[in-house]
């Protein structure tokens, strides 16, 4: 499987910075003087921070990737030094990834090299706003709770761009992937169908990288028990994109998880499967009886 993944020529990089705000994962740090990509676990490859260097120094490559290994991660890491080992060890730490660290500290262990002093950082290195969270929510509500629509929303981020495909609060999960318009026709759609789900939203007309949300959907189902998936789009032709994705990724993953599908009319009513099917990305599409 083909993953793409940021490249830093480091004679090009002047160590400026600039290209950290812009990374939502926390990926690149800037030790001795030059940005680093500390970890590849969380690097989508979407090169958001491509477009602040100024030198030029950032890209983005593709290659066939191997599961990942925290091992091969830790032998492309070792050479540049102790820092950018105290680094990724903090790094993990801060995503909540014990397992990965583990395996990280057993690497240094076995192979007779000292572990860094470190610390787990006292807020996350990723941008705050797309850190991964679960939300809590009461099950049970008073008679005046009841009365009005509360929040069903239990993590965050919600944009499948955002999303770290290693969350915890993807263990398990029923999964609501959902076009990103849905709740705006939906009025109901906390109560109808957020509620003891996981949200994922995207908009497959819109959003350009279609092969990435394939790629990043499957690396979720590859790496959780995924119970079910419901898939809402509305019933214009281009968002049914949502289910094509869906499938795709499901075969990619070669996993079997039960699929529930509505379309939301624009009259906001929901119809239980598919209005319009798409036969994938820009391509044509057939009404459905």
């Amino acid at each position: 499987m083909k993953r793409k993944i940021i490249e830093i020529d480091e004679e090009k990089c002047t160590g400026c910075g600039l290209c950290i705000p812009d990374c939502p994962e926390g990926a690149l740090q800037i030790i001795d003087g030059k940005a680093r990509l500390v970890s590849d676990l969380f690097c989508d490859g979407l090169g958001a921070c491509i477009g602040t260097c100024p030198e030029g120094a950032i890209s983005v490559i593709e290659r066939e990737a191997e599961p990942y290994s925290e091992e091969a991660v830790m032998e492309k890491i070792v050479p540049q030094g102790m820092g950018v080992i105290k680094a990724h060890l903090e790094h993990l730490l801060g995503h909540g990834e014990k397992a990965l660290y583990r395996r990280a500290i057993d690497y240094l262990n076995a192979n007779e090299i000292p572990v860094p002093p470190h610390e787990t950082p006292a807020a996350p290195a990723a941008c705050p706003g797309t850190v991964a969270r679960s939300l809590q929510r009461e099950e049970a509500r008073s008679a005046e709770q009841a009365a009005r629509i509360e929040s069903e929303l239990r993590q965050w981020p919600v944009q499948l761009t955002l999303v770290n495909p290693a969350a915890s609060y993807f263990d398990y999960a029923d999964l609501l992937v959902s076009g990103d318009c849905v709740p705006f026709a939906y009025p109901e759609f906390h109560r109808d169908f957020l509620q003891g789900k996981i949200l994922l939203i995207f908009c497959p007309k819109l959003d350009a990288d279609i092969e990435g949300y394939i790629t990043k959907l499957a690396d979720i189902f590859s790496r959780h028990t995924v119970r079910s998936i419901t898939v809402l789009h509305m019933e214009v032709p281009c968002c049914s994109g949502v289910r094509y994705i869906v499938d795709e990724a499901l075969k990619r993953a070669k996993k079997e998880i039960p699929v529930a599908e509505k379309t939301i009319t624009l009259q906001g009513e929901a119809v239980e499967g598919s209005i319009v099917r798409r036969r994938g990305p820009g391509t044509g599409h057939r009404r459905e009886m």
